[in-house]
């Protein structure tokens, strides 16, 4: 256990974390537009990040605490199934060039800022833009919780003790990105990446080295697995696991790119190509997470002992007391500011377009219609503030026992918004009302089931992870499924089998207000301005 503080560790973490926060105020003045007071610019970076600042920022943005501290942690304590994540992030880039490139064109065409305005123009429905737009704001809370966990995490391993470090951090965030908006983010994005290649390349060339080779550490992790309580846990998957791994990773790519935050990075891509050159690149980070996932095991071998606050064992910290064990002062002191600085920059992101959710769908539509660019970009500003306060409370509030459910419970949650998003991309078949029918119905079988979801290794008795036990459904067996993809059959049902009521009912649909052509818009040619109310005039 932790106990002094590490003078060293914590002098190299403040002058790293020091500097990406200079460069995060900075940024306001980088590849500035005359003003930053609009959330084109505030928001989305003037929608002209190139492939290079975009392959940085939405792998920034995609690969967080989740990756580096979360992914580990699972494997440590449970073993194989905590590779899902790699496979997952293989599977999703296929699929996401069937959304990015035709949501890119239409935002970058109609001057949408968030997947809520292209589903409000779409479908013609503000509710259903609002339901879009809440859903994201909740299923980013808890992803942004995790982020928060990854940066407390390091400094309990530092030695800094309660919750002030943590606040300040929280802090820090909050004001460059309340300042700098996207461009803060893109910047660090730069030394946030350069950092994890450096440290995760020397961790898994060097600590294999110290640990006699990789056979004597997946022997110390198959030998500590068979001791587990749990049957499950194992470098091996058991049969049946088989079912609940493959549906979370089928389940986790369905849901990564319509996260807000992901469709935040795209949309400040300059243009179609430069989506394609990033996501083609954008792979070479899955390499990266299979080898951060392989560091659970090596803590293992490292008989590494978690951290243990109010007398339970915090498996997050595991990575960081790895480093802190098998690398000098120094060296550890920078693992520690890349961990930190690698959950400071997707929560940036996540921040700002949960913001930009609330302005355009609940302040701009229903309080203030006639608000100019100035006001909605300091709503937005203000807002961000709001949402990270709102992550806090997310970690009191569900204490799950590994960090990677807050990200998996926020999967569950804004899975249900693909079909209006994603279905929208290619077709207005589907009725605004089925649509706003399955998204409740899926939304609420999903709390049900994650409400009902206990994790008896920690004594919990709801939102205890999101696999869900098949045993709930009759079934005399241990089979379990990712809720999310439960959920969302169940949202894809009603909205098919609604949608067919009311056509043939002819239930008025909404006013589809794209065309054809915006789904093919290859750069800025033909952009228009943010859409404005009447009577309030358009920016210059």
């Amino acid at each position: 256990m932790i106990a002094t503080v590490n003078g060293v560790q914590l002098g190299v973490f403040i002058a790293l974390f020091g500097f990406v926060s200079v460069l995060g105020f900075l940024a306001a003045n980088w590849r500035r537009a005359e003003s930053l007071a609009s959330l084109d610019e505030w928001g989305l970076g003037g929608r002209k990040f190139g492939a290079w600042i975009s392959w940085f920022l939405i792998g920034g943005d995609l690969y967080t605490a989740y990756t580096f501290v979360a992914v580990p942690a699972l494997v440590f304590g449970a073993g194989a199934i905590g590779f899902f994540a790699v496979p997952y992030t293989i599977v999703v880039y296929p699929l996401v060039f069937l959304v990015a490139l035709r949501m890119w064109s239409v935002c970058h065409r109609r001057g949408y800022v968030t997947p809520a305005d292209f589903v409000r123009g779409r479908h013609g429905s503000r509710t259903l833009g609002l339901a879009i737009a809440l859903t994201g704001i909740v299923a980013t809370m808890p992803y942004i919780a995790l982020q928060l966990v990854g940066i407390q995490a390091v400094l309990k391993v530092i030695g800094l003790k309660g919750h002030w470090p943590l606040i300040i951090a929280f802090a820090v965030l909050a004001a460059y990105t309340y300042q700098s908006g996207l461009r803060a983010p893109a910047l660090i994005a730069f030394i946030k990446d350069g950092l994890i290649y450096v440290v995760v390349l020397v961790a898994i060339i060097y600590i294999p080295i110290k640990l006699h080779g990789f056979d004597d550490i997946f022997a110390a992790a198959d030998k500590q697995f068979a001791s587990s309580p749990n049957p499950a846990d194992s470098t091996l998957l058991a049969g049946p696991q088989q079912l609940g791994f493959s549906t979370l990773a089928l389940g986790s790519a369905l849901a990564l790119f319509i996260y807000p935050h992901s469709v935040t990075a795209l949309l400040a891509s300059r243009s179609r190509r430069t989506i394609r050159r990033t996501l083609t690149a954008l792979p070479a980070y899955s390499m990266l997470l299979g080898l951060l996932a392989l560091l659970g095991y090596m803590a293992i071998a490292a008989g590494v002992t978690p951290i243990t606050t109010d007398g339970k064992p915090d498996v997050n910290t595991i990575v960081p007391l790895l480093f802190d064990k098998m690398f000098n002062d120094w060296l550890s002191g920078v693992a520690f500011a890349a961990v930190a600085i690698g959950a400071l920059v997707p929560a940036a992101i996540m921040s700002i377009a949960a913001a930009n959710l609330f302005t355009r769908s609940v302040y701009r539509e229903y309080f203030r219609p006639e608000a100019t660019p100035q006001e909605e970009a300091r709503v937005s500003k203000l807002t961000s503030l709001v949402v990270k306060a709102g992550a806090v409370v997310v970690i009191i509030a569900i204490d799950p026992q590994f960090s990677i459910d807050l990200q998996l419970i926020g999967g569950v949650i804004v899975l249900q918004t693909l079909p209006a998003i994603v279905l929208g991309l290619y077709t207005v078949w589907f009725h605004r009302w089925a649509l706003l029918a399955g998204w409740a119905a899926g939304l609420t079988t999903g709390l049900i089931m994650l409400y009902k979801t206990p994790n008896p290794l920690t004594g919990k008795e709801h939102f205890g992870g999101a696999q869900y036990a098949l045993s709930h459904f009759g079934f005399d067996t241990m089979v379990t499924i990712y809720t999310g993809i439960l959920a969302l059959a169940v949202n894809l049902a009603v909205t098919a089998v609604g949608s067919l009521i009311l056509h043939a009912a002819h239930a008025p649909a909404g006013t589809d207000e794209t065309e054809a052509p915006d789904y093919h818009l290859e750069s800025d040619e033909g952009l228009r301005p943010l859409p404005v109310s009447p009577g309030q005039e358009a920016p210059a």
